[in-house]
């Protein structure tokens, strides 16, 4: 069995394909390629087919984090229960998601920051609109590597 994880934001170019990089290269150095998984979605299709944004990219490339194979897609039906974790950057996102189907468990639907200590409940800001890439690669990677915890801990990985 492998846990799969989806990253979501609004149009799939900043936050969500930077939180599917970071994420991606917290679980290979884990060595746990092979029991998670994960990928990224937006709730709108505007950037479908694009590559992730110049300066998510250019953030990660001074990170060393590659950004190897991913590209915009909308969030589907299906998506929703193939996936064991939806992570939201956002409310609006958490809102989009529940539009797609109201019955979803509480639990599979959270806002990244839910994993992080000291920042639950608070949203990651959209770099498109604030530019701050810097800003939020920090949160996004406190929140991954406490998804990553979590999951450990919950699968005895």
């Amino acid at each position: 069995m492998k846990v799969r994880v989806l990253f979501i934001c609004l149009g799939n170019i900043c936050r969500s394909p930077m939180a599917e990089a970071i994420f991606r290269d917290l679980v290979n150095k884990e060595g746990l390629q092979d029991k998670i998984v994960c990928d990224s979605a937006g709730t709108g299709g505007w950037h479908s087919g694009n590559p992730p944004h110049q300066g998510t990219r250019d953030i990660l490339k001074v990170n060393n984090i590659k950004d190897t194979g991913i590209f915009a897609r909308q969030l589907a039906d299906k998506d929703l229960e193939e996936f064991d974790y939806l992570i939201a950057m956002d409310n609006s996102n958490i809102a989009n998601i529940k539009n797609l189907n109201d019955m979803l468990d509480g639990t599979k639907v959270r806002l990244l920051m839910d994993y992080t200590d000291h920042a639950a409940g608070i949203e990651v800001p959209d770099p498109y609109y604030t530019g701050n890439f810097e800003e939020v690669f920090a949160l996004v990677k406190d929140g991954c590597e406490g998804l990553l915890r979590e999951i450990k801990q919950v699968y005895s990985l």
